[in-house]
C-alpha cells in the first residue's frame, strides 16, 4: 500500500510539473527558435525544414543525463539518427544563475569526451526556447518532422530511472519514433512521460 501511495504521489508531482509550462501538442507546428551554438554561431530551427529534427534538453549535472551519456546510449542514438540524415540539436536551458550552469565550452567538452554526435549544442540561457516547448526535464526529447510539425514529445525511453542497467530493458522511444517516421509510418508512441531532473530555468 505504501508503494502504491508513493507511485500515486510521484505521478501527481509529474502532472503538476507538466502544467508549469504550456507546451505545443503533438501534431501542431513546432515553435521556431534561433539559438547560439557552443561556438557562438546562430542556429535557426526552421533552417532545417525538409529534414527530421530531434531536440534533446540536456544538463551534464543531472544523473539521468549522465546515465544515458556515460553508458554510451545517448551518443549511439545520436549517431544512428545523424547517419540517417536526421538533425540532432542538444539544448541547454540551464540559467547562468544556477549552480549547475557550465560555460558552453565545458558542456561541449563534456559531450566530446563521451563521443556525443549532435549536429549542434545550443545554449538557451534565458529559457525562452525550453519554455516554448514546455521542456521540464533533462533529458526531455522531441521529434520535428520535415514540415515543421511536432511528432514526438516525451522521454528518451520507457524506464524512468537513473540506473544504466535499465537501458537494455527499455524501449528507446526516440530510436523507435525515428525509424517509424523515416519509414513514413505514424508513431506508435507519439507522447510519453518525460523523466529526469528539472530544467534549471532562470527564476
Amino acid at each position: 500500500m505504501m508503494k502504491l501511495r508513493q507511485i500515486v504521489l510521484g505521478f501527481s508531482t509529474l502532472v503538476v510539473a507538466a502544467s508549469l509550462h504550456a507546451a505545443p501538442a503533438v501534431g501542431q507546428s513546432a515553435p521556431d527558435f534561433t539559438l547560439r551554438d557552443s561556438s557562438g554561431k546562430a542556429v535557426k530551427l526552421s533552417d532545417f525544414r525538409g529534414r527530421h529534427v530531434v531536440l534533446e534538453w540536456t544538463n551534464p549535472s543531472c544523473p539521468y543525463v549522465r546515465k544515458h551519456y556515460d553508458s554510451g546510449n545517448m551518443p549511439a542514438t545520436q549517431k544512428e539518427a545523424v547517419d540517417k540524415g536526421v538533425v540532432w540539436l542538444s539544448i541547454s536551458s540551464t540559467a547562468k544563475s544556477s549552480y549547475e550552469y557550465l560555460e558552453p565550452a565545458k558542456v561541449a567538452a563534456w559531450q566530446k569526451e563521451r563521443k556525443a554526435q549532435p549536429t549542434a549544442l545550443l545554449l538557451d540561457e534565458d529559457g525562452a526556447a525550453g519554455k516554448a516547448y514546455g521542456a521540464r526535464t533533462t533529458p526531455h526529447m522531441y521529434i520535428v518532422d520535415p514540415q515543421g510539425k511536432l511528432i514526438y514529445a516525451g522521454g528518451i525511453d520507457s524506464i524512468p530511472s537513473s540506473d544504466p542497467r535499465d537501458i537494455s530493458k527499455a524501449v528507446n522511444y526516440v530510436r523507435q519514433g525515428l525509424s517509424e517516421a523515416l519509414a513514413g509510418k505514424p508513431l506508435s508512441a507519439a507522447v510519453t512521460l518525460p523523466y529526469g531532473c528539472s530544467v534549471k530555468y532562470e527564476s
